[in-house]
């Protein structure tokens, strides 16, 4: 994140949190820290920005050396949930929540309490199960038609070079393979409630289908983050079995046994996150509203993400479109900005960057799926382009206008598809577009922008 969260957020990035925090400064003290909990009211200036980064660096190092534990892992919940808030659009990932989610159980975890593996059981579950009931429940055909796999690969956000090998495998294998994510997502979860050496099985069938994501595409740290959490589903004795004897006498003097007051808290919460869980179901059958105390303890664990909702790709996108940027001088020559990973121009490779999640890049991936660009952020960008921020610039792959920034900026989409074999091994290419239609361009003015758009 310290690597791109100048150009984000910083001063000149392209969503300021000044802005935002000045937006929120004349609410009460109760309101404003409520509806923005986050370390940036001391500060918010670019080295703020990078400190809070580097101290959860700091903190999270520490938890190898077993220092203060539970305050590192505190901390690292208090800075990542203010990065979260701060980052607006750039943090509204489903995965940035369920790292907050996963932190926040991890303070607890280091009391040894049964309960705290009972909830993170409770969580992979939850989250497997949920991402196969919303690809039923959005009624999209392409799942149910098990066809969603033949656009999977060429339209998700950022593709690895593998995706285009799995594109092109035979549609039998694409068909067989939703069967499998259903199977999975919906089916596995369910087998978690069998006690014993049978959950091993269970956490290898979450694994495989998390390698095989992060081998075609890249989701930063998500797939990493679900195959951690497959780590509670083994017993003591499956891990031990690969360690020596001496490791093993060591972890067992190292150990925490939980006391009563642990067990009680651990309980509590227990009872929080299944009451909360048991509401959300309540509420999505019935339609009705839920007593006020429920209400606000819902509202409370949901803004603080100690607890979400997961459901990624309910909706499978079957046609690629890109904005490609552009800048000129006259209005005649046009000049494109390049993106570090997105797909821009046709000859460059695809790029494997996991861990890594270049936001800006997934961000205009959403973009495109919107034909009206409305969103705050986008127009921000463009300005920040036209300004020449030398922040917003350092998160694209180079700048074409390294003295003054351009006169003009417009923005094009172009539909891609993958090349089918006999066209890469013509050209060598692994993307082909098509004639571009204008996205967004401006009538140049002092102190305006202008819009428009053509499908």
């Amino acid at each position: 994140m310290a690597v791109q969260i100048e150009g984000l957020i910083g001063t000149h990035g392209i969503l300021p949190i000044e802005v935002k925090l000045q937006e929120l400064s004349n609410a009460t003290p109760n309101k404003k820290y409520w509806f923005f909990p986050s370390v940036f009211w001391f500060s918010a200036s670019d080295s703020a920005l990078l400190w809070v980064c580097y101290f959860g660096v700091i903190s999270a190092t520490s938890l190898f050396i077993d220092r203060a534990s539970s305050v590192s892992l505190f901390v690292c919940y208090i800075l990542y949930l203010s990065i979260a808030f701060a980052g607006q659009d750039f943090t509204a990932f489903q995965w940035d929540g369920l790292l907050l989610e996963v932190g926040f159980l991890a303070i607890f975890l280091i009391w040894g309490s049964g309960w705290i593996v009972f909830l993170y059981r409770f969580l992979l579950a939850r989250f497997m199960f949920m991402s196969g009931v919303v690809k039923l429940a959005s009624g999209d055909p392409n799942w149910s038609g098990l066809t969603a796999l033949n656009y999977y690969y060429q339209t998700q956000p950022l593709p690895s070079s593998f995706a285009w090998y799995a594109h092109h495998l035979p549609q039998w294998f694409h068909k067989l393979s939703v069967l499998g994510v259903f199977f999975i997502e919906l089916i596995v979860p369910v087998l978690m409630l069998i006690p014993g050496k049978f959950r091993s099985l269970v956490a290898l069938c979450f694994v495989i289908l998390q390698l095989f994501i992060i081998l075609t595409g890249n989701y930063g740290f998500f797939n990493f983050l679900v195959i951690i959490l497959c780590l509670f589903l083994f017993n003591d004795r499956d891990v031990t079995s690969f360690l020596s004897k001496n490791m093993v006498k060591n972890i067992y003097l190292r150990s925490r046994f939980p006391g009563p007051k642990a067990h009680i808290i651990a309980v509590f919460f227990t009872a929080v996150v299944l009451m909360v869980c048991a509401t959300d179901v309540w509420q999505a059958s019935t339609r009705k509203q839920v007593l006020q105390p429920l209400a606000m303890l819902q509202q409370t664990v949901k803004h603080l993400s100690i607890i979400n909702n997961y459901g990624p790709f309910a909706v499978m996108t079957t046609i690629r479109r890109e904005i490609i940027i552009e800048g000129s001088n006259d209005g005649n020559i046009w000049f494109p900005y390049h993106f570090k990973y997105k797909p821009g121009n046709v000859e460059k490779a695809l790029t494997w960057v996991v861990p890594h999640q270049p936001r800006l890049d997934w961000l205009m991936w959403f973009q495109a799926l919107d034909k009206s660009p409305t969103h705050g952020w986008f127009i921000s960008f463009i300005k920040r382009i036209k300004e020449g921020s030398p922040q917003v610039t350092a998160l694209l792959a180079g700048n074409p206008f390294p003295t003054t920034p351009p006169n003009y900026v417009r923005a094009l989409i172009y539909q891609y598809r993958f090349t089918t074999p006999q066209e890469r091994k013509i050209n060598g290419q692994i993307w082909q577009s098509n004639t571009p239609g204008i996205y967004w361009t401006e009538f140049y003015s002092q102190n305006s922008l202008k819009s428009e758009y053509s499908p």
